[in-house]
């Protein structure tokens, strides 16, 4: 037999294959609560506009609260032959509204409908990540604040370069996350536009009032170009694009747990709570939840790759291609969430190894350039001149095996003649850290700063 909802035009019903790729149920049930929310804004449009009798909007408006409590409640039953959670919600109104049911979809089409319960919930997701990389940034605040002036090394190409400050090196994931919490916002504001009232892509005939709607469920205003308004996905593809870039943030602090935890750096320790053991060696303390959230990252890039392809060759208005816009990006939002989850856990629980990280800190002849920087300021010198003097000064320390720190004045003083006692008072790292004062440096003053400015900013934002 033919579709109840769309098969006047066929004689046929749908073949097995057919209903299996084109069905969504199994993933926009998702959207129930945005799609009722937007039915009863519709609905009470169409009253307001004097299309439908307010005695038919208030049985509409009751039969969706009981479809809402039915599925809330587990009692809704969702049915494939149906196709998709609208035509799901629609078919059980039906059975409790009566023929009054029947005029909730005058002026509109499911084309401006999913549109709408797609924005709905994507600007639902936007909001919860919000909530919880501001959880995450006061996670990394605060454990910044314990360890402002606790030198560690600060490292170029994964070699030591100059020492840093541990809460410094935390407030450097704080700064990215606000870059990411800022494309959230761009992106929410950007998509909060109505499609509602568009229909299938060319507007109605109907007298309706768009801007009823978009009030009504919290958008700005409607959309202005009933073509774009169905056939726009821009909002998912910038959702995958802010989720890649935060995943990837969160993938590069994943991988300096990994390498932190080994005993090679020895740097922090992963409470029990978010590490693994193995099967066979009973001495392993695996970083499972770093390396998961490295490694799910992957799945977040490829929902966004598979949107943009999805996309690229679309012709407006809507095509059935569009239905692929929902699961990647269910799971790149399920994902993204975990993951921040899971890096907030590890940020409040790890506890860093003081003396294994000050050891570090001055390995590599860090504060090489910390000696160029003083024969600059006591000597005079050009730094580039400077530059090559105390490469030849490391060359020494290197050949006698001992850091710059130990290195007789002497041997300083076979390469540059001017170079005195005070020089010892830069190479320390604590010193060196100390010295770093300008504007987003790693002294310890400097990273107090920016702590007091990052509690100030997201205590007001908690507020909200």
């Amino acid at each position: 037999m033919s579709n109840a909802m769309w098969g006047g035009r066929f004689a046929e019903g749908p073949d097995a294959v057919l209903e299996a790729i084109n069905a969504s149920i199994d993933f926009d049930r998702r959207f129930y609560a945005q799609d009722i929310r937007g039915s009863k804004a519709h609905v009470g449009m169409l009253a307001e506009a004097g299309i439908v009798s307010f005695e038919d909007a208030a049985a509409i408006e009751k039969g969706l609260d009981e479809v809402l409590a039915e599925i809330e409640g587990g009692r809704f039953t969702f049915s494939r032959a149906l196709e998709d959670i609208h035509m799901n919600v629609e078919s059980r109104l039906a059975e409790l509204a009566g023929p009054s049911a029947g005029r909730l979809h005058t002026a509109r089409s499911r084309n401006d409908q999913v549109a709408t319960d797609f924005r709905l919930y994507v600007r639902d997701a936007l909001d919860g990540l919000d909530r919880q990389l501001l959880g995450l940034q006061q996670a990394l605040v605060e454990k910044a604040a314990k360890h402002a002036a606790d030198v560690m090394p600060g490292f170029t190409h994964l070699q030591s370069a100059q020492p840093v400050t541990f809460g410094h090196h935390l407030m450097a994931y704080v700064e990215m996350i606000g870059r990411d919490r800022g494309r959230v916002h761009d992106a929410r504001r950007r998509m909060n536009e109505c499609p509602l009232g568009a229909a299938a892509l060319a507007g109605t005939s109907f007298p309706i009032d768009r801007d009823f709607t978009a009030r009504a469920l919290g958008f700005d205003r409607p959309t202005a170009n009933s073509l774009d308004s169905v056939s726009d996905r821009d909002f998912v593809l910038e959702t995958l694009s802010l989720a890649a870039i935060c995943a990837g943030h969160l993938s590069r602090f994943a991988e300096e747990l990994v390498l932190w935890s080994t005993p090679q750096f020895g740097f922090v320790r992963l409470s029990d709570r978010f590490s693994t053991g193995s099967s066979i060696m009973p001495q392993k303390r695996n970083p499972d939840a770093a390396e998961l959230v490295r490694g799910k990252t992957g799945r977040v890039v490829g929902a966004l790759v598979g949107m943009l392809t999805v996309m690229k060759g679309l012709p407006l208005a809507y095509s059935k291609d569009m239905q692929e816009d929902k699961e990647g990006l269910f799971d790149a939002l399920d994902t993204l969430s975990l993951s921040i989850a899971a890096t907030a856990g590890m940020v409040e629980d790890m506890e860093p190894d003081l003396a294994a990280m000050r050891r570090a800190a001055g390995a590599g002849y860090a504060t090489a350039t910390d000696l160029a920087d003083w024969l600059v300021r006591v000597v005079g010198m050009p730094f580039r001149e400077a530059h090559h003097v105390v490469g030849r000064i490391v060359a020494k320390a290197a050949e006698k095996k001992v850091g710059l720190e130990r290195l007789p004045l002497a041997d300083m003083q076979e390469v540059e003649p001017r170079v005195t006692e005070d020089v010892f008072e830069v190479l320390g790292v604590r010193n060196s850290v100390r010295s770093r004062v300008s504007y987003g440096g790693t002294a310890p003053k400097n990273v107090r700063a920016q702590i007091t400015r990052w509690r100030r900013r997201l205590g007001r934002e908690s507020k909200r």
